[in-house]
């Protein structure tokens, strides 16, 4: 009997040590370009402790009173620190250690989070990825160090806009989740890189993207992402979230005026941060304990951030509105963490609610996506058409092109390095004749200003496009508007006749994007308009029949391969 009961004592002594156990329910691996970080997902609150080893490198983590529930070992593809993790010995029998074998030294950052969103109780490990170094960066070109050279004697800006692009959430922090269990990391991805496509197509224009695949960015990180490539305006891409499936439609908000100030603080509690946010400039470095002079000077680069965005904001939130239902008819002000650069103008974009049923399906729908990425580009570059920063290819473009008459320089000369024409140049400035003077300021018209600073446009002249047949189409009707042959269409659709059919698609490929048409405004001219639009002056001429560059108000342009 005393040993039945001894039995039955070891038994619940052993059931009860088992329910004790916290169980390691997967471990997830997110790589991204800075950094690997891998998430254990647990069933309670985890208690670790962790080392690391040399020679060769690992990270050992034990795991205190758990257990596995999960599949190792587990390869890991695409880190430049991680290659697999795996379990090992444990120094005693309720704990569970996990190894983790780098591919280099790394100093991790290890902490866990409590249950949020979708997810339990977790432990995340970061580890840093070690820093490269190109040894084997290319030289120049010979025509690379001529363009360079030849943009660095121009006399105007030839800067690029630069707009920093944030996909919202990413890798272990998947963001508001859909009635069908779709993730907005997804929709926020997809989003901001079709808007970085269309600026980058833009000559004059780059973006910046602060991830481009499934993994976190911290917040600070993002705009630190934002201020190293010295951008004009951030831009963060999101998808709303509710409780209830009822609300949609996109909104546009910008900084309000209590993070502002919160920021302000911190930013003048940071002496030499402060000072490089506003480019190091001498009278925040005599005076970098006058704090009221710091607040004063802070509060300027903010208000002026704020202006810039909220006027940004509103020509985003209007094409929006073109392209889908608004939720926010004008923009509105909120204290996010992305949305605090007292340097960048910023603005977050909340692209629908993916909580709604019907948004959901939309926001995952390709088309859909393109529009509200197209709305996104064209707000933006709106803005900054309007709006140029000093010492850019769009300020150039915008404001004209200025030369100041140097000794020896006649108008031959100056038309020459400007590709433009000496009757030109002499009608622009009401000369009559070629005599000029030392000192003489000319505004010069045609200019092809992207051509001149060696910024054509990165838009390819043809693609493969996809026609959908409408009733009354014929096979040489569609060649002739995409300007392609009908050999070309039969051979890319393995098309054994002629005839078609309502609702067919063809695969047009080399295909040639219609002509759009240009009415002539007061004030402009060849050059404005050929940089308008990313074509060259000679290409206007020969498609418009051009004898003289002289234009008339209202007269219609064709604008090729535009």
């Amino acid at each position: 009997m005393m040993w039945q009961r001894l039995c039955i004592l070891m038994i619940a002594s052993l059931l009860s040590a088992t329910s004790w156990a916290n169980k390691i329910e997967n471990i997830r691996v997110w790589p991204a370009p800075n950094e690997t970080r891998v998430v254990v997902d647990l069933e309670d609150k985890p208690d670790f402790s962790y080392f690391s080893l040399s020679r060769p490198d690992r990270l050992v983590v034990d795991l205190k009173q758990s257990q596995l529930a999960t599949r190792l070992p587990k390869p890991v593809k695409g880190s430049d620190i991680l290659g697999k993790i795996r379990k090992s010995s444990p120094p005693e029998a309720s704990t569970y250690r996990l190894v983790f074998e780098l591919k280099d030294g790394a100093k991790p950052h290890i902490f866990s989070l409590a249950p949020g969103g979708e997810y339990g109780h977790r432990l995340v490990v970061d580890l840093p990825h070690p820093k490269k170094v190109d040894k084997n960066k290319p030289a120049l070109s010979v025509a690379e160090k001529k363009r360079r050279e030849t943009v660095a004697a121009l006399p105007f800006g030839t800067e690029d806009i630069v707009v920093a692009i944030d996909a919202g959430h990413g890798g272990n922090d998947p963001g508001a989740v859909g009635p069908s269990r779709k993730f907005e990391k997804y929709v926020t991805l997809s989003i901001a890189k079709q808007a970085a496509a269309r600026i980058n197509a833009v000559p004059g224009m780059r973006a910046v993207l602060t991830r481009t695949g499934d993994y976190f960015v911290d917040l600070n990180r993002r705009s630190e992402i934002a201020r190293k490539h010295k951008a004009h305006l951030l831009v963060s891409v999101h998808a709303d979230g509710f409780h209830k499936p009822q609300p949609r439609g996109a909104s546009v908000w910008v900084l309000s005026r209590r993070r502002a100030n919160s920021e302000i603080g911190r930013w003048i509690e940071k002496h030499e941060e402060q000072s490089n946010l506003l480019g190091g400039g001498s009278l925040l470095a005599q005076n970098n304990e006058d704090e009221y002079l710091s607040r004063a000077v802070l509060d300027l680069q903010f208000s002026n951030s704020q202006k810039e965005g909220f006027n940004v904001a509103k020509r985003v939130l209007k094409e929006l509105g073109k392209v889908t239902k608004l939720h926010k008819s004008s923009p509105e002000h909120a204290s996010l963490a992305v949305l605090k650069s007292p340097d960048i103008p910023s603005l977050l974009v909340e692209v629908g609610f993916i909580s709604n049923p019907q948004e959901e399906r939309l926001l995952f729908q390709r088309d859909h996506q393109r529009r509200l990425a197209d709305a996104v580009y064209h707000g933006i570059r709106n803005y900054f058409e309007r709006f140029p920063p000093d010492g850019t290819l769009f300020a150039a473009r915008k404001n004209g092109v200025k030369h100041k008459v140097s000794a020896g320089q006649s108008l031959s000369v100056i038309a020459k390095k400007y590709k433009s024409s000496v009757a030109a140049i002499k009608s622009a400035n009401g000369l009559t004749s070629n005599t000029l003077r030392v000192g003489q300021v000319l505004s010069i018209p045609n200019v092809d200003v992207a051509k001149l600073a060696g910024k054509t446009s990165k838009a390819t002249s043809t693609r493969t496009l996809t026609h959908t047949v409408s009733r009354g189409e014929f096979l040489g009707k569609i060649a002739e508007h995409y300007q392609v042959s009908v050999a070309t269409l039969r051979r890319a659709n393995n098309l054994k006749s002629d005839t078609l059919w309502v609702g067919q698609k063809l695969k047009v490929p080399g295909a040639t994007p219609p002509a759009v048409k240009h009415k002539v405004k007061r004030g402009e001219y060849l050059g404005k308009i050929a940089s308008n639009y990313g074509v060259t002056i000679e290409s206007l001429r020969r498609a418009n029949e051009l004898r003289s560059d002289t234009l008339a108000v209202g007269q219609t342009l064709i604008i090729p391969g535009s």
